[in-house]
C-alpha cells in the first residue's frame, strides 16, 4: 500500500480491496479438466531469448511488474530476471526474496500426508469419519486419496458468503485456520465423492486437519519436522497474520491506466491456510520441488507410485504449462519437450509455477508478482504460460 494514501487512493483501494477478495474466493472454482491442444516441437530457446521473454511480459499491458524464474539442473542454478520486486525502489527480484506461493501450499499439505503414510501414521484410505469425525456426517465417506486428488467433492469454503463478507469488511481478520470449514459445515457434498474432479481449497484444510488427528501434532510442526528441516528451507513458514518476512517479492494489483498497487500486505494468510497460506522463496521452493516431484528418499516407492496416479485433463489453478493432468497433490505438466511434475497457484498479488522432474535433478519455478487466472486476465495468463513452457524446455535441454 502507498506510504501515504490520499482519500482518492484510499478510495481505490478499497474497490480494487473488493476484486482481489472476489478473486481469491473465486478462483478457485473455475478449475476444471483442460486439454490444450499440443504444441508443435519446437527447439527450446537460447538464454538470451528467454530474458527477451521476461522483458516482454513485464511490458505487456496488464502484466507483471516484475518476474523471476530459477531453474536448477543438477548442481548448476541459474537466475532470470526482469522488471521490479518493489516499484518504489526499483530493485530487480532475488532468488531469496520471500513470496506468498499461493495453492503451491497444497504440495506441503501433500507432502506432510505422504510422508506420514510412508511411516503408517495415515493411509490413504482413511475417511473423514475416522479421522474427523466431528465434521458433518454426510462428508464422512471422503478418504484421503479422494482429498489429495480433489475428487471430494467437499464444497468450497472460500466462496462461501459468510467467508466473503468478513474478508471484504477486514481483509487483515484472523480466522481460526482450523474452522475453515464451518464456512460450510451446513452443506452436503457437491458430488459423490470420487466421481468427478473439482479442485477445492478446502480439500487441503482437511488435509492437513486429518495430519493433526493422527499425530497429536500442529500442522505447523509437522512441516518443520517433516518438510522444512529434511530440506533445509530455512526460509520458508506458514504464517497466520498478514505480515511478509522481509526482503520479500511485492505483490501488486495492476489494473491500467492506474498505476501498480501494492496489495503484499492486504490480506490476512490465516484464511487460506494449509490450502495457500505458505511463505517461501524461489531457492527454498526449488529444492522442495526436486524431491516432491522425484527426489530418491523422500517417498517411497509405492507411495511416490500413487502419488503419480493422474486424472487426464485434471489442471490446478492456475493451469500450467502443456496438457495438465493430477495426482496426489501433484500435476503433471506434458510439454512439446518433455514432462516435468509440480503445482501452480495465485493468490492477490502473485501467479506461481513450481515444477521438479521426475528423478528430482531438476527443478524451475517461475513467478510473476501480479495474479492472473482463467478469469482475471485470460489473455495474460495465456502469455505466461506459453513462456513457462519455453522454460520448462530449456530445463529439460540437456
Amino acid at each position: 500500500m502507498p506510504a501515504h494514501p490520499d482519500p482518492g487512493n484510499r478510495s481505490r483501494s478499497r474497490a480494487r480491496l473488493r476484486l482481489c477478495v472476489a478473486t481469491l474466493a473465486a478462483s478457485v472454482a473455475l478449475a476444471a479438466l483442460v486439454h490444450p491442444a499440443q504444441a508443435t516441437r519446437t527447439p527450446p530457446p537460447p538464454d538470451k531469448a528467454l530474458r527477451k521473454l521476461l522483458n516482454d511480459l513485464v511490458r505487456t499491458d496488464g502484466g507483471p511488474p516484475g518476474v523471476i524464474a530459477l531453474m536448477r539442473q543438477g548442481d548448476r542454478t541459474a537466475v532470470y530476471r526482469a522488471g521490479v520486486a518493489d516499484t518504489r525502489t526499483g530493485r530487480p527480484p532475488r532468488a531469496t526474496d520471500h513470496m506468498r506461493i499461493a495453492s503451491v501450499a497444497k504440495a506441503f499439505s501433500g507432502a506432510v500426508a505422504l510422508r506420514l503414510v510412508d511411516r503408517g501414521k495415515l493411509d490413504l484410505g482413511d475417511t473423514i469419519g475416522e479421522r474427523l469425525p466431528s465434521l458433518p456426517a454426510a462428508w464422512h465417506q471422503v478418504t484421503l486419496r479422494q482429498l489429495l486428488s480433489h475428487t471430494s467433492g467437499l464444497p468450497e469454503f472460500s466462496t462461501a458468503q459468510a467467508f466473503v463478507d468478513i474478508l471484504q469488511e477486514d481483509p487483515r481478520h484472523q480466522f481460526d485456520s482450523r474452522r475453515l470449514l464451518d464456512f460450510v459445515a451446513g452443506e452436503d457434498l457437491l458430488f459423490p465423492p470420487g466421481s468427478r474432479y473439482g479442485y477445492s481449497n478446502s480439500d487441503n484444510i482437511a488435509v492437513a486437519l486429518m495430519t493433526e488427528a493422527a499425530t497429536g501434532q500442529r500442522y505447523e510442526q509437522l512441516l518443520e519436522r517433516l518438510v522444512y528441516r529434511p530440506l533445509d528451507l530455512e526460509q520458508t513458514s506458514l504464517p497466520q497474520g498478514y505480515r511478509l518476512p522481509r526482503p520479500y517479492l511485492h505483490g501488486y494489483d495492476v489494473t491500467p491506466p492506474a498505476p501498480p498497487e501494492d496489495i503484499s500486505e492486504v490480506l490476512s494468510a490465516s484464511g487460506v491456510w494449509a490450502s495457500g497460506g505458505i511463505v517461501s522463496t524461489p531457492k527454498d521452493l526449488s529444492a522442495f520441488f526436486r524431491a516432491w516431484a522425484g527426489g530418491p528418499g523422500f517417498l517411497s516407492q509405492e507411495t511416490r507410485r500413487q502419488q503419480r496416479t493422474f486424472i487426464p485433463g485434471a489442471a490446478s489453478e492456475p493451469a500450467g504449462p502443456g496438457v495438465n493432468a493430477g495426482g496426489l497433490a501433484i500435476f503433471r505438466y506434458a510439454t512439446r519437450c518433455g514432462t516435468v511434475y509440480g503445482h501452480t497457484g495465485n493468490f492477490p498479488g502473485y501467479t506461481q509455477l513450481a515444477v521438479g522432474t521426475a528423478d528430482g535433478k531438476r527443478s524451475l519455478t517461475f513467478s510473476i508478482n501480479t495474479q492472473t487466472s482463467k478469469s482475471m486476465k485470460p489473455e495474460l495468463l495465456a502469455k505466461v504460460r506459453a513462456v513457462q513452457e519455453d522454460f520448462v524446455c530449456a530445463l529439460l535441454r540437456r
